[in-house]
């Protein structure tokens, strides 16, 4: 394989979705085949062999890179969606955007008590999401073993929301 760059392969908008944010499009990067095999095989690489029972993938993009990741690291696949998108009974939690709040919910029996969670999602912002999905994890019984992602905003310091886990990202943008 190439000499891909990562961070070469994800575009980056101006002004999007208003002005004053440069938006990171991850869709580049899954369109190059080197470059998203790359990122599957970077975060199996991390955690292969750590025992996970499953992985949570966080609608829509992290159900790309975790569902993947799953299959090689053998584990279940779970996905965690927008409000009333699941067929069955679920449980749900609220988060806070920066205008209003929106609602994650997973299925009340897709994690075991005690079950080894990993969760993948493509970029780590402010983390509201991802700190989300923490609880509904953890409320199902699941102990949170690992959180990786293709993309980090450090500036935006959303790594804070989650001490005492493990954070992993691939690519690390800083400043706009």
């Amino acid at each position: 394989m190439k000499n891909i760059s990562l961070e070469k392969s994800i575009r980056s908008i101006p002004d999007f979705p208003k002005k004053g944010i440069l938006f990171r499009d991850v869709t580049t990067l899954i369109q190059n085949k080197d470059a998203f095999k790359k990122s599957v095989d970077l975060l199996v690489k991390k955690y292969k062999g750590k025992g996970f029972d499953k992985v949570v993938g966080v609608e829509a993009r992290g159900f790309i890179f975790g569902a993947a990741v799953a299959y090689k690291i053998r584990a279940g696949f779970v996905p965690v969606r927008k409000k009333g998108k699941l067929p069955f009974k679920t449980i749900a939690a609220t988060y806070e955007l920066e205008y209003g709040t929106d609602t994650l919910e997973i299925h009340q029996d897709a994690i075991g008590t005690g079950e080894k969670i990993l969760i993948i999602d493509d970029l780590l912002a402010t983390g509201g999401t991802v700190k989300a999905v923490i609880e509904l994890v953890e409320r199902l019984g699941g102990k949170v073993g690992g959180i990786g992602f293709v993309i980090e905003l450090v500036d935006l310091k959303g790594k804070d929301k989650f001490k005492g886990h493990k954070i992993h990202s691939l690519v690390k943008f800083k400043g706009e």
